[in-house]
């Protein structure tokens, strides 16, 4: 019999079934937003400077005879996702939180003895959000893909879809697949009903981000920038994939296991340059990794652009780290990046019954 998850993590997880519907905002419920003008915001304080200045810059590139207007085509709007508009640290990342999930508790799997152990040696440090060694992390990351090789896409989506139903860890009443801060959801309705093209671009994994972003963030599949995982086929062998003939009737395409290309930093821009083909005239981003989404659109000289760089400094409705979050800040603003203060600027984050745990 597979052990089960280690007490720290269970008394971690909150229960939701004595708690209703408005705890949080269901993903119906965020998928129902639906921002056209300035009016429609509901999740914003009125006086946000963020809400002020998104308003001007749609006004103006949407007005022909403003100085700032920008054709629809090149209306390009990209976010990253955790901790934009997204959890990101509960306590750490989803992918991340998947993989202890599926090594400790998934008693249909068999995790390789390597992992078994780095999950059981680590899980405490997650749990106290202390560092890991550069070997710990680089086996992490090794584990990512690794624990899923055989999976199709379709499986490995499915599996997601799962874990999304379980309950983030260090907030009240929130379920993983319902973890979106509603007021940058709002952003994003905002700028695609406004003619903008809106993109994700996102170190966490393609499938991944598609299955938690599907039917509810107005962005199209075909939109969602990420890391991608290496597949194979069934019938591959050592075949190289360019000269591999796929059989349809006796093959399916699977999950190599193969370590990632992780989606961040100067990697993000060729995400762009490959996939948009032109440069963004808005970006949204809240960590280093975001870095160079952020300093690439304000390279582009074509139009008035902007970046926007949400700052961890809730600690009351989300995870926030106040000595982070200032020294974001300050390096933001150093950049000449616009920052987006959670504590002061949200109305609501994710519902307000969701709380961080005492």
């Amino acid at each position: 019999m597979k052990k089960k998850i280690l007490a720290a993590v269970a008394a971690g997880l909150i229960a939701l079934g004595s708690f209703g519907v408005s705890d949080a905002a269901t993903r119906e419920e965020v998928a129902a937003i639906h921002v056209v003008s300035a009016n429609d915001f509901k999740y914003w304080n009125d006086d946000s400077p963020t809400k002020q200045k998104i308003v001007q810059f749609v006004e103006d590139a949407v007005n022909p005879f403003s100085a700032n207007y920008i054709p629809p085509e090149d209306r390009i709007a990209t976010f990253d996702m955790d901790g934009t508009f997204y959890c990101e640290t509960a306590p750490l990342y989803f992918q991340e939180m998947m993989f202890l999930h599926r090594v400790l508790e998934d008693d249909s799997y068999t995790a390789p003895k390597k992992f078994l152990n780095l999950a059981k040696k680590i899980q405490p440090k997650v749990l106290a959000k202390q560092k890991l060694t550069p070997a710990e992390s680089n086996l992490y990351i090794e584990g990512l893909t690794a624990v899923y090789a055989g999976m199709t896409d379709e499986e490995y989506r499915a599996y997601v879809r799962k874990f999304m139903d379980t309950n983030e860890i260090g907030l009240t009443n929130l379920k993983r697949g319902e973890a979106f801060y509603l007021p940058m959801v709002e952003i994003m309705s905002y700028l695609a009903n406004n003619d903008f093209q809106v993109f994700i671009d996102s170190a966490c994994g393609v499938s991944t981000t598609r299955e938690l972003v599907g039917n509810i963030i107005p962005v199209r599949f075909d939109r969602i920038l990420g890391t991608d995982f290496q597949y194979t086929s069934t019938g591959m062998g050592k075949d190289d994939p360019r000269d591999h003939f796929f059989d349809r009737h006796k093959e399916k395409i699977i999950i190599s296991g193969k370590p990632l290309y992780n989606n961040a930093k100067t990697v993000k821009i060729f995400s762009i340059m490959n996939q948009i083909g032109k440069a963004p005239v808005l970006a949204f981003g809240n960590s280093s990794g975001d870095s160079g989404m952020l300093e690439y659109t304000l390279q582009n000289k074509k139009y008035h652009t902007e970046a926007f760089y949400v700052l961890c400094d809730d600690t009351v409705r989300e995870l926030g780290n106040l000595k982070r979050a200032e020294s974001d800040k300050a390096f933001a603003l150093k950049r000449g990046w616009n920052t987006i203060s959670m504590r002061d600027e949200f109305k609501t984050i994710y519902g307000d019954n969701v709380k961080r745990e005492k």
